[in-house]
């Protein structure tokens, strides 16, 4: 079996299962957040729910629209909070404690190696950076899960994407997954588990892994997945809340399809509007004036991006045709950046240093494009509208890339501006 298929084994009680089989799995954790929670919240009560399975695996997490941006936002955020203090939830984030909920898991040790988690995100799949299953599912069945403490899945066929060579300056796990993507298109591993390996992964830091599972949605994968090794030891061991297991595919596991990359070959990379899969090297891309940057996100919003920005921006001033916004994860991520200087130093650069939030990520508030404006940010999707009004345009690369662009005023790459 791959490491996938033993994970929904081993929680759906079986001693194997195979690509393409109906099961039922209990679930490790399940995940929802101000948007999709007020949905399951409502679906729970109309089944006639007494009590949900377990309060200490449930996390609600108004992270999209909050700080509360309006009303709306206000009654929906306040959802969570009502039915988190009914149920006695311990997994309740407030902002002050919340952060973009999936930089905040494992951050917090709340997913661990081994697990099967569930979220009414589709962004969910991060978590295979850890060796869980994770994927995202609908908000009903969010709220039957929280009921019963199960979810049904069909087992998805797996695809192996083995990555070698060595990285060219400034190219990371972004620039990976989006060439992954521009390879195989948006639908290239349409309900398949993408597993990543080789030498370069074995080598990649965390944050580099959740970034590229973080976007295996985004080529239609049902999950994206890691075997974790020493790096995901070194991760986890000092923040796990719970024991964790650590699964590894076998030698003559069944693979529908492999890919392989020499990284040598991979250049900075930049997704063009308005899909994931319509990348080009940003190299190619100068002509593109920007309005708008954005650093931050679930992709992208980790201390090592924020440092990242920070070595290419130190010292120089964001273009005055161009405003940059700069958004820490979570709390942690923020205090670190803080005391790193990397605050300070975005600020005197004339960048917007924000408190965390999904924000403009999805176009909900921090951030959002009028007609005509062009962005480039780190985060995962660049669909029609999707950071504002429809006829903007929103291309997606890593942290130098982005923050290089903030001080050219256009699309440009580290060598430029250093």
């Amino acid at each position: 079996m791959t490491i996938t298929e033993k994970i929904l084994a081993a929680h759906a009680g079986r001693d194997n299962v195979s690509a393409g089989e109906l099961i039922n799995a209990k679930v490790d954790l399940i995940l929802a957040n101000d948007i999709t929670a007020p949905i399951s919240i409502n679906e729970f009560k109309k089944i006639g729910a007494k009590d949900v399975f377990d309060r200490d695996r449930i996390a609600f997490i108004p992270d999209h629209f909050a700080p509360q941006k309006d009303i709306k936002a206000a009654e929906q955020c306040k959802m969570l909070r009502d039915f988190s203090k009914e149920y006695d939830l311990d997994l309740y984030f407030e902002v002050g404690r919340m952060g973009v909920e999936h930089a905040l898991l494992p951050e917090q040790g709340i997913v661990v190696p081994g697990d099967l988690v569930i979220g009414a995100d589709s962004h969910t799949c991060t978590y295979g950076a850890l060796g869980a299953f994770s994927t995202g599912v609908g908000s009903t069945d969010v709220a039957s899960a929280m009921a019963t403490g199960e979810c049904w899945f069909r087992v998805p066929e797996s695809m192996k994407f083995i990555y070698y060579g060595t990285l060219n300056k400034w190219v990371s796990g972004k620039d990976l997954i989006l060439h992954t993507i521009g390879d195989i298109g948006v639908d290239g591993a349409l309900y398949r588990a993408m597993e990543f390996e080789g030498e370069v992964i074995s080598y990649l830091p965390m944050s580099g892994r959740l970034t590229i599972c973080n976007m295996a949605i985004e080529a239609g994968g049902k999950n994206g997945i890691i075997v974790p090794d020493r790096i995901t030891e070194d991760y986890v061991k000092g923040r796990a809340k719970r024991e964790y297991k650590f699964y590894t595919a076998d030698k003559d596991a069944e693979y529908v399809d492999i890919k392989e990359y020499d990284c040598s070959q991979i250049p900075l990379t930049v997704s063009c509007p308005h899909l994931p899969s319509n990348t080009k090297p940003a190299a190619e891309l100068s002509s593109v004036s920007i309005d708008q940057v954005v650093v931050g996100s679930c992709t992208n919003g980790r201390i090592e991006d924020l440092r990242a920005a920070a070595e290419i921006i130190r010292g120089k001033k964001v273009s005055p045709n161009t405003r940059m916004i700069v958004i820490p994860a979570t709390q942690q991520i923020y205090l670190e950046a803080v005391r790193e200087g990397l605050a300070e130093l975005f600020v005197e650069a004339d960048a917007v240093f924000s408190t965390p939030t999904c924000g403009p990520c999805l176009g909900g508030h921090m951030g959002i494009l009028a007609k005509g404006e062009k962005a480039i940010a780190t985060t995962n999707r660049n669909f029609t509208g999707r950071m504002g009004h429809p006829e903007s345009e929103v291309y997606l690369s890593n942290p130098a890339v982005a923050a290089a662009s903030a001080v050219l005023g256009r699309i440009g790459t580290p060598e430029e501006v250093l």
